[in-house]
């Protein structure tokens, strides 16, 4: 009888350290080399519906938005099912306190007809996001030694202090409402998403598979008129 040698799997790697991410901390993303982020949430406008006129506003308007800006942005488009759990929820409670029979009848037949209809469609939802940065080691007048001992020491740059923090986050918001301004003149509406909604956008990314069979509980709703 051959006897086998049981060895012990070693433990796998955290899936935290594969990611950029430092912390998501009081609605702004802080990653691992020390910069901060703002993320958007940016309505959308049917531009080919637009009048050619209308158009070449816009056009016009984006051009001089991207020339205002003295930092890079980077322009997210994801798409995903479109979760419905909450409208079931609704119709669910409606059923429920529904005393006329015919009418709970039909509440149950359309709750049955829109989950099929979204199950065999497959309808996707698009959001589109709008991430603006800023680099604490590059804001002020810093020498070159102390710009290389940042980016050689980013686990030290990340532990910053609350008062440094607060710095930093008073220079995102300027960017940020700038930006915001900028997309208004273009008819956009935004909002900056906050802690628990980054937890969530981050969650959808890195699980999407998981995010349909496991929902977030807790996750703020936004919502932009277009």
């Amino acid at each position: 009888m051959q006897s086998s040698k049981l060895t012990k799997s070693k433990p796998g790697v955290p899936a935290q350290s594969y990611l950029n991410i430092a912390e998501i901390r009081e609605d702004v993303v802080v990653l691992k080399d020390g910069t901060l982020r703002a993320v958007l949430l940016v309505s959308s406008i049917n531009f080919s519906l637009k009048s050619e006129d209308e158009q070449n506003a816009i056009v016009q308007a984006y051009m001089q938005f991207l020339n205002s800006l003295d930092f890079p942005i980077q322009v997210v488009i994801q798409s995903r099912r479109m979760n419905i759990d909450d409208y079931m929820n609704k119709l669910k409670e409606a059923e429920m306190v529904q005393k006329n029979e015919l009418l709970r009848n039909q509440i149950v037949d359309y709750r049955s007809y829109v989950r099929q209809l979204v199950d065999l469609a497959e309808i996707m939802q698009k959001r589109f996001y709008l991430v603006v940065p800023l680099d604490p080691t590059y804001e002020g007048k810093k020498g070159i030694m102390d710009r290389l001992s940042s980016i050689l020491t980013p686990l030290v740059t990340i532990r910053l202090t609350e008062e440094r923090f607060k710095t930093h986050k008073t220079a995102l918001m300027l960017r940020v409402n700038n930006v915001i301004a900028g997309l208004q003149g273009m008819s956009l509406n935004a909002v900056m998403l906050d802690t628990q909604s980054l937890i969530e956008l981050y969650y959808t990314v890195y699980n999407p598979e998981l995010f349909e069979t496991q929902r977030m509980s807790d996750v703020n709703k936004l919502q932009i008129e277009g």
